[in-house]
Formats: C-alpha cells, structure tokens, sequence
C-alpha cells in the first residue's frame, strides 16, 4: 500500500496535467470559435433592446401600450427613442383605442410623452375584436405629432390629412384629446362627408378652425364657416353641425347667405341666425332663418325676393336632390317681384303682410302661388310711361304664378284698391278708389300685364265726383272700361244712372247702360243741353239702355225710353240728347207732354188746373235755342179740348221766366185736321196748314182749301180761316177765284 501511494499520487498528477492540458486545447478551441464581441454603447445611450414592449395599467385594464421593433434608451434625454413603434392609448372604458403608428418616435417613459418627428398614422376609435362602429373610425396622417400618453392628448402644428368611413379632411395644426374624445382642426380647416345614397353627392365643409366633440356628435367651426353640395352653398360666421350615424343632420350658423346656383334655378337665401336640417342621406330638408332673412328666386324673366324677420324653407328630397317646395315669411314680410328690363316691362310688384306663404311649382324652378295667412297689401309700381300706381290692400291673398314667373292672377277678400291717374292736360287727377268683399284679378301670360280685375259684394267705386255701386265690377284693363253688374249705379255732381249693367270708359269717363235704366240730371245752370220739358227741375230717364259719348256730351236712351221733368214727359224708342248742340231727337212710338203752368188772372183767386200739351209721332227733333220741337211721320197733338193730326207739327215752346214747357204755338202740315169740342158743340177744321197759338187760343186754317164744320153752325170754306176759341170768333178770307162759302144749321 505503501509502495502504491507514490503511484496514485503520479496518477492524480497526471490526470490534473491531462486535463490542464485538454482545458488549454478546449479553451484555445473556445476563444477561436467565439463570436466578435459588441461594440461599446456609447455614454448617453443605457440600452438597446429589440422588440420593446412597455405597458401601464389603470384600474379598467391597460391605460397605455407601446411596443417597437427596436428601443434605444437614451439616458441623457431620458428617452426612448423607437423604431417601427405601435402605441395603443385606450379610452376609459378599456376596451376602445386610439391606434398610433410611426416609423421613428421618441417616447418619456417618465412623463409618458411621445413625440413623433416624421409621419404619424393614427386611427382613432378603435376596439379589440369588434366591427367598428359607422362614423367613429378617424383615421389621421400628420407629422410634428406630440402626444401625451398619461393624458392622452395628440397635437401638432404642421398639415394634417384624415379620413373616415364618410369622407376626409385636411388643416394646418390639430388637437386629439382621447379622453374628451375631440379632434380639433387649428386653421385652414376643411371636412369632405359623403352620402350614402345612390350617386354619392359629397358636402364640403371649411372654416377658420374646426372642433369635433365625438361625445356630443358635433363639429364646432370658427370664426367663419362654409358648406357647399352639389349646387347649393351656405356661408356663414361660426356653425354648429350636428352629427348622427348617417352624416351630418343639422347645420347652425349666424350671419349666414347661401342659395343654389343651378342654371335653370337661381336660389339665394340669408339670415341673421340659420338651421339647416338635412336628410339621412345628408340632403337639405329644411331652413330655418331669423333676423333679417331673404329668400332670392330668380329666371329669365325676373326677379322675386322676399324679406321677412323670420323665413322657414321646405325641401323635397326624395329625388336625391334638395329642391324647393315651400317657403313660409313670418313678421314684417314683403315679396317683391320685379321683370327683367325690356320694352313690355310689366309693373313691380310688392307683396306686404305680416306671414306670407310661398309654393314653388314641381322641380323648384318656378313659384306656383303666394299666400297670405294674414291682411295685406299689393302694390303695383310702374316700370315704364302708361302704367299706373296700384295699391290692394286685402284680408287674404292668393297669388298664382304661370310659367317663368310670370303672374297669372290674385284673389283677395275685404278688399279696397288706389289707382294713381295721370295728370290730364297738366291737371293732376284724383285717384280711383274701389271696395269690395272679393276681388280677383288676371294678367297677361307674355307681358305679365293686368288684363281684367273682377270684384263683388257690395262694390264700390270713387273717383273724384265720380262714384259708382253694384253688386259686381269688373275692369278690363285692354278696353279701360269698368263693368257694373247687379243693380249697378253711377253718379256725380250732374246726376245719377241705375240699371242692370254699366259699363264705365275710364280714360272719356263716357258710359252705357243696359237693363231696366233709370238716370236723373240735375239742370244745366251753365244754359247747355237741351232741356225741353223742363229747365228748372232734375231730369228723370228711363230706358233699357243708356249710352253717353264726347265726354257725355251725347246721351241716348233706348227701348221704351221715358225722360220727364215734374209732369212734364217724353217717351220714344230712342231719345238723343246732344248737349254740345242743345238738339234733343226721339224717334219711333214718339209721346210728348208739356205742361203749362196755370196761372190765375187775380191774385185773390186760386190758379187754373194746369193743362196738358201731348204730341205723339214717329220721330222728334228738338232745338233748344229756337226753342222748338219738330215732330215728323204722321202727328197727332192733344190739348185741353183740342185735338190735331198732320203730317208734321212744329210746337214752338214759351221763352219763359219760370222755364217751363209751356206750349206758345204749333204750326201743323199736310192733311191737317183740327178738332175742337166744346160741351155743346164740335168744330172739325181741315187744311194743308194750321196754326194754333195757345194763349189766344187761335186757330188758323190755310192751303189746299181749309174748312171748318161747325155742328151748331154749319160749315164754312175759305182760302183761310181764323178761329178763336176763347170768344167764339170765326174770321174767313176768300179770294176772287175762291169766294168764302158758309152753310148755316138752323135750329129745329
């Protein structure tokens, strides 16, 4: 054993020696095999780790996470500087997100800052395994983005572009606030939303600075604000738009004007204060304007504006268009419609009422009625020499449009209307005035011209002196001629004519009358006309028809004309009284009665009765200034006790202080008889000639062998024979050739 150890002890020498050795050769092997070591990080940088990930928690889960593909931890700055980063900021609920990507940040763990150098793609909105929810998902490109992950808060000052499931954007400068969920827009702001419908029509909105409050689904603009759609355009100072899941449904904005600019629809509207209502599928259904709001339609023809305190617009939108179908002016309302300038320029009209209702015809092109929830006024202003100022005032109007904005007509209750006339050879004149209950007029399709005007119940009408009733009017503007219907009257300072009708000229103030006539005339105290029967009393008429011409210098009476003046009558088929002349003509089924004033030879003594003068024939004429009536065709005049047929009568009146028709003398031609009875006698004359004066009561017979037959006395022949019949005298004158010859009656 002894003699062993020194072996053993060689042997564990050996083994240790062999396995220095090995170690050298494994080590030697190790050392060349072993890769380069790393470079030295340089002072600043702490570490630098590939596939980061850092995470902090709030109570609901994780409040922040952030991984890169590679970290570098710069220990000077107190950074994280990150390549190919991918941070989530999660909202309080825990579940949602707001997505951010870069190629290059740089990230303070301390502070929990983030600041994005180059492009940044952030998505907002979004939701660990769900579908994201329509108009929530925003996704923005930026650069220069600073981001507080503690706060969540994003903000840069350099261009921004974003986009959302409904359009896009673009502005200067932004801030996202994840937990107030707003998105603001700093400057040059504008959104692009899109509709869902068939043929997508975008909506552009800018302004000054946009704010978009997710939590109240609304974008604040400021200070100014702009909308444009298709055609239609809306600008205003600061706006409200409200949001939904379908787009933009409500607009609110000051000082707004905005229209639509389509060719065949011009449209121009403003407010103090506007709303504007759209559709689900973003089109504008309503427009709600106050203060100062207008309303602007304009076509080829013409011009209408409206201006109201408060406007409200009604749009059709079911055609995937927003066209005008109703507008409604509330307090203070005026409508002005004025023609395009050319040669037929119709008037201006001007609408005035407290509401007013506009309707526009299908496809908005054209108004089809104004209607006035309230009394009004309708003025015509004229546009050119010929056209007269009109007024209407009314209770209600209903004013109908035509093609191209052309008026039709207008309806009116409680009416009353002003006419401005013209100034007549340098005079001016008094305006003609109207009242009714109901008034209509219509207008001329081309020209836009009043054609005819219509009014009834209870009418009536004034101009100057000149005043007019009837159960109905109507003007034709093209014949200037007024129509008066049911129980129609006119009358000025000279008299008054009733009948069925009358019809008014009103540029001669000329006029006729048709049915059941009746006409009074004071007396003519400037001596002209012709007054025949009377000149001291109103002349009385009636006849089926009454026409007066030359500024009523010509008046005709037909169809069982009567005229007469106290009993003093004068009846015919037609009766002509020419004033400038002084000639009064009456023909067929002519009736004459004069009466001669008694008077009593002593004053003590009452007056005789008067006597009665009737002539009756086929035709009349009478002439005032020789104060003589000629009646033709076949005569036969009554007097008191004597009676006279001929051929002609000439009845010569008394030039007399009282200006009665008292008869002076008659002269009678052609197969003349004269008969006298007495009441014990009967005188019958028969002549060629004759005359008889009636004061003297003296009777003349003469030419073509004048007799007298005297039934008491007999009969006597002569070339003339003298009767008075006041004392009974006879006086006969004969000639030579022609002997007077009486035959004498004796008494049995």
């Amino acid at each position: 054993m002894r003699r062993a150890r020194p072996l053993f002890l060689l042997a564990i020498v050996g083994i240790f020696s062999y396995l220095g050795y090995t170690y050298r050769l494994r080590l030697e092997e190790l050392r060349k095999n072993a890769p380069d070591p790393p470079a030295k990080l340089p002072a600043t940088i702490g570490a630098e780790l590939e596939d980061w990930h850092w995470e902090k928690s709030a109570g609901n889960g994780p409040a922040v996470n952030v991984r890169a593909k590679n970290m570098r931890h710069n220990q000077e700055k107190n950074l994280f500087e990150l390549e190919h980063m991918d941070l989530k900021i999660f909202h309080k609920d825990g579940k949602t997100f707001d997505h951010v990507l870069s190629d290059r940040a740089d990230f303070n763990l301390r502070d929990s800052q983030l600041f994005v150098d180059g492009d940044a793609t952030i998505t907002l909105g979004l939701a660990e395994g769900q579908e994201p929810k329509p108009g929530r998902i925003i996704h923005i490109k930026a650069s220069g983005v600073k981001l507080d992950a503690k706060a969540g808060k994003a903000e840069t000052d350099r261009a921004v572009e974003f986009a959302f499931d409904r359009g896009d954007g673009k502005a200067t400068g932004a801030v996202y606030d994840s937990g107030t969920r707003e998105l603001q827009l700093k400057s040059n702001a504008s959104l692009v939303w899109k509709d869902n419908g068939p043929v997508p029509r975008p909506m552009k909105v800018e302004a000054g600075q946009i704010t978009y409050k997710e939590t109240e689904s609304k974008v604040y603009l400021t200070p100014w604000s702009k909308f444009a759609r298709g055609t239609m355009t809306l600008e205003g100072a600061a706006a409200t738009v409200t949001l939904d899941p379908h787009g933009v449904r409500l607009v609110e904005t000051t000082g707004a004007k905005g229209g639509q600019n389509d060719p065949a629809r011009q449209l121009e509207y403003a407010a103090d204060q506007l709303v504007m209502n759209l559709s689900e599928k973003s089109e504008v259904e309503k427009i709600h304007g106050e203060g100062n709001a207008r309303l602007i339609a304009s076509s080829a023809k013409g011009i209408t504006e409206a201006r109201t305190r408060t406007v409200d617009l009604e749009f059709d939108a079911s055609q995937g268009d927003s066209i005008l179908k109703r507008a409604l002016a509330t307090g203070q309302s005026v409508v002005e419609s004025k023609p395009v300038p050319g040669n037929d320029r119709a008037e201006t009209r001007v609408l005035r009422s407290e509401v007013i209702e506009v309707r526009m015809r299908e496809g908005g092109k054209e108004i089809a009625a104004l209607d006035t929830q309230s009394p009004g006024v309708l003025e015509f202003l004229p546009n050119r020499p010929g056209q007269r100022k009109r007024r209407v005032e009314g209770d209600r109007f209903h004013v109908a449009y035509g093609s191209e904005n052309r008026l039709e007509s207008f309806r009116t209750s409680q009416a009353s209307t002003r006419t401005e006339n013209e100034p007549r050879k340098g005079k001016p004149q008094p305006p003609a005035l109207t009242w009714s209950k109901e008034m209509e007029a219509r207008f001329a399709p081309e020209s836009g011209e009043m054609t005819r005007l219509e009014q009834w119940g209870d009418f009536r009408y004034e101009e100057g002196e000149r005043k007019a009733r009837a159960g109905r009017g109507i003007l034709d503007q093209g014949a200037n001629e007024i129509t008066l219907v049911d129980a129609a009257r006119v009358s000025d300072n000279t008299g008054s004519t009733a009948a069925d009708r009358i019809y008014l000229d009103q540029k001669t103030e000329d006029f006729r009358a048709e049915g059941n006539v009746s006409s009074s005339r004071l007396p003519d105290r400037k001596g002209g006309g012709a007054a025949m029967l009377a000149k001291d009393e109103a002349l009385q008429a009636r006849a089926q028809k009454m026409t007066t011409t030359g500024g009523r210098a010509l008046v005709v009476y037909e169809g069982g004309a009567v005229l007469w003046q106290g009993s003093s009558r004068l009846e015919a088929d037609r009766i002509e009284i020419d004033r400038a002349n002084s000639v009064l003509k009456a023909d067929g089924k002519v009736s004459s009665q004069l009466l001669e004033k008694a008077k009593a030879a002593d004053a003590r003594k009452a007056p005789a009765a008067p006597v009665f003068t009737v002539i009756r024939a086929p035709s009349m004429v009478y002439y005032d200034k020789e104060r003589l009536a000629h009646y033709t065709g076949g005569v036969t005049l009554k007097r008191a006790a004597l009676d006279v047929t001929a051929r002609e009568i000439r009845a010569y009146l008394k030039e007399s202080k009282d200006n009665d028709s008292s008869l002076d003398k008659a002269v009678a031609d052609g197969a003349v008889v004269i008969v006298s009875v007495a009441a014990d006698r009967t005188r019958r004359g028969r002549s060629e000639h004759a005359e008889y004066y009636a004061e003297e009561g003296k009777v003349l017979l003469e030419q073509g062998q004048p007799s007298l037959e005297d039934n008491v006395r007999g009969d006597t022949r002569g070339n003339q024979l003298i009767y008075y019949a006041n004392d009974d005298r006879l006086l006969v004158n004969g000639v030579p050739s022609q002997p007077a010859v009486s035959k004498v009656r004796r008494k049995h």
